[in-house]
């Protein structure tokens, strides 16, 4: 019989390298992402939280979609850092995820995540749930406010 730590290590070692290696190829699998992703909106922002009648931070909210087709994906915005495969700006597709900073910009670590709705000739739309005036799951532009808190692109679908 093997012990429970041994269990929990290797568990947490499948989950570790499940979020660093798995890219699902599936170009419908990434419309349903994003039209089940616009079904939350209106949801409310709650920090800390990822349902729709309580609400969702950020990363709460690409978890709770992501893991509605059960891709895994870690809680934490900043945890998205080392994870996917990092795509140029203008090559990105729905479903991708866009990392940006925290809302101070030159604090260059990832505080905040997003899903790519589209991208019509560079003109890029996100889907988020935000602490900002719009206070909860809404779609936005990629317009230069955001651009200044811009990390980077990473896919987990293709």
């Amino acid at each position: 019989m093997m012990d429970n730590s041994i269990k929990d290590a290797a568990l947490n070692t499948i989950l570790t390298d499940s979020f660093l290696s798995v890219i699902v190829s599936d170009t419908g699998l990434q419309a349903r992402i994003v039209a089940y992703a616009k079904t939350q909106m209106g949801a409310p922002y709650k920090y800390c939280s990822m349902t729709p009648d309580g609400g969702f931070d950020c990363s709460g909210f690409v978890n709770y979609v992501f893991n509605h087709f059960s891709i895994p994906v870690p809680r934490a915005s900043v945890d998205f850092t080392n994870i996917g495969l990092e795509i140029p700006l203008l090559e990105t597709e729905p479903g991708d995820l866009i990392l940006f900073t925290g809302t101070n910009p030159r604090r260059r670590v990832v505080g905040h995540i997003g899903i790519i709705i589209s991208n019509k000739g560079g003109d890029i739309s996100f889907i988020q749930s935000t602490s900002g005036i719009a206070y909860g799951v809404v779609i936005s532009s990629l317009d230069k406010n955001y651009m200044a808190r811009f990390v980077k692109i990473i896919r987990k679908l293709k």
